[in-house]
Order: structure tokens, then sequence, then C-alpha cells
């Protein structure tokens, strides 16, 4: 399901108000479930979360720190539940052998850099990525989850949006109230472009969060054969339309977009559809690395692919912040 468009506008609708003592209920819940103690297996847990429901770049977070924790001479793992998949687990993602359907979309995208575990039991999985070797856990999402205590927690907000309304499911996009959420982590990480997360970082900076800034940057050679052309964007991610803005401003001719709901399983009729829009305007098809995951689970998929376009992203930090990260991180260690 999209999230509703009125969790987004910072002024609140008649439907924000309706929902909003169910919405209090919820947030009480989740706001007193966060306080239950976690299982800790004696490496660091660095939790890379989101205070609201959707997309906001976690993944491209967790992939910039395992690889740059892998430069440091760390042994990372990567901890997931999966969403999207099928498996339990705890088991550890084979690109190869497993499927989009199996363990999840973003799963698969890890995996390529790091040990990736999935565990719908998040303390099982991290038992097994410890008894594999890891000296450090990444968990992408999983903040508002005490199941596993975290050493360390960034909340990722999306620039463009920020916290919306600031009502908590089903009036608003936040999982729990803004204040215990910020009290429980040690940074935010503001993504993009955009105005609509100013006042979280104010609220991060007077609680003494670090506040760090960033963007996700798309592959230049990828880009570069698609200035001046003619595309059919289409995404199922937690914001198609991020997708949508970064082609129009990057020199492509002309966008045409279909978006989808976040981890989408392209049906049939999707896949012919993208299909027959693409060739009977002459457009090419242009589309996620998120995307492309699932579109391999298919025979279709994997001959829309092969007429597409993926365009990868990469989180890139601004240099005050690359240091500001880089000195948490190592305070893990040094204390560890």
């Amino acid at each position: 399901m999209r999230a509703p468009s009125f969790w987004w506008r910072p002024e609140r609708s008649l439907a924000a108000h309706l929902l909003s003592p169910l919405g209090a209920v919820v947030g009480r819940v989740a706001a007193r479930r966060m306080r239950e103690p976690g299982v800790s297996l004696g490496v660091p847990v660095i939790c890379i979360g989101n205070p609201t429901v959707g997309g906001a770049g976690k993944t491209p977070t967790a992939l910039y720190l395992a690889r740059r924790l892998a430069r440091r001479g760390h042994r990372p793992s990567i901890l997931t539940r999966g969403y999207g998949g099928r498996v339990e687990g705890p088991i550890q993602v084979d690109p190869v052998r497993h499927r989009a359907l199996e363990v999840g979309d973003e799963p698969l995208l890890l995996a390529g850099v790091a040990p990736t575990y999935v565990a719908r039991e998040r303390p099982r999985g991290l038992a097994l990525a410890v008894a594999d070797g890891a000296d450090v856990v990444l968990m992408d999402d999983g903040f508002q989850n005490p199941s596993v205590a975290k050493t360390l927690s960034i909340l990722v907000i999306d620039a463009g949006v920020g916290v919306g309304n600031s009502l908590c499911v089903p009036a608003g996009p936040l999982r729990a109230p803004l204040a215990p959420q910020l009290a429980r982590a040690q940074a935010v990480l503001i993504i993009g472009e955009g105005q609509a997360a100013d006042g979280v970082a104010r609220l991060a900076e007077e609680a003494g969060l670090a506040v760090l800034t960033g963007r996700l940057a798309p592959n230049a050679a990828v880009m570069s054969r698609l200035i001046g052309r003619r595309v059919l964007a289409f995404a199922g991610i937690g914001r198609p339309e991020k997708f949508f803005a970064t082609l129009r401003g990057l020199g492509v001719a002309s966008v045409a977009t279909l978006a989808f709901p976040d981890h989408h399983p392209f049906s049939a009729r999707d896949i012919a559809t993208l299909g027959e829009r693409a060739a009977a305007d002459d457009l090419v098809p242009v589309t996620t690395e998120k995307d492309a995951v699932r579109l391999t689970a298919t025979p279709e998929g994997r001959e829309l692919l092969r007429h597409s376009v993926v365009l990868p992203v990469q989180l890139v930090l601004e240099k005050e912040s690359v240091a500001a990260l880089d000195r948490l991180v190592a305070g893990l260690f040094a204390h560890g």
C-alpha cells in the first residue's frame, strides 16, 4: 500500500484530525515497547532506522557503512527482517540462490557488500551473524523493535518530506512519537534536498544528537547513457517521485512515469504494461536497483530488464558529516 498523501503535508487534514486519537494510542504503545530491554551478544550493533513509515535511504546508508567498516579492517554483517520475503530465517542470504520473493529485495542488494542475514526474530539473526565471525552488526531498520540492544542508532530522514504532519500511524507517518525516538538515537542523517526536515534537525541538535547530511548520487556512467533520451521511469519504492525527480534534474529529455507501492511484486500484467507503453512511445524503461532485484524473479521480468536501464544510487555524505560519523563509529570500538 502507498502511504496516504495527507501524511506528508505539514498542515493537518480532516482525516489526520479524525485519526489522531487512534494515532496517539498507537504512539504510546510503540514508545512504551521501545523501552523494553534487548539482547546483547558483545559486539557493537549499529541500527539504521527511520522515525517514519516508508523509505528514506536506510539501505544506501547500510551499504555505505558496511563498505566503510570493511575498509577499516572490520568484519561487518547486516541484519534485516527481509520485508517482502516469505522466509522467516534466520538464514544468510545467498544472492545467487535466493530470490526477492524469498528474502526480500533489500537483503539481496545488501548481500552484495557484506554477509547479510534475514530473521523475523532479530536476536536469532544476530546470534547467527556473531557465530559466523561478525565483529559489528548493522541493522537495516528495526529501530522501534526492542528485541536487540543497539549500541549506536542513526535515524534517516528524507529532507523532502521530513516527518510530515508529525502524527503517528494511522494519522501520520511517525512510527512512534518523535521525542522518545530522538531520545533513543545518537544521530540523525538527513538525506536529499529540501527544508522539510529542518525542524527535526533543530530538535536533534537541542537533544545533543549528531546531525549528518548527505544525498543519494546516481551512478554517473549510467546517467550519461540517459542524457537527452526519452524514458519511461518506473519504481516501487518508498517515494517513487524522488526517483523521477532525480531523472528530470539530470538532463533526461523527457520522463514518463509509472509509480507502484513500496516493495511491489511485479505481476505479468504489470510487466506487459510497462513493455507495451515503452514500445508504443519509443521510450527507454528506467528503474531502480531494488525494483530490478524483484524483476529478476520471473522470465518476463528478466526480459524487461534486458531492454531497461537500471540506475544505481550511492550515499554521499558532506565532508563534516563523514568526520562526525567516523567519530561515532570509532567510539564503539574504543570502548568495546
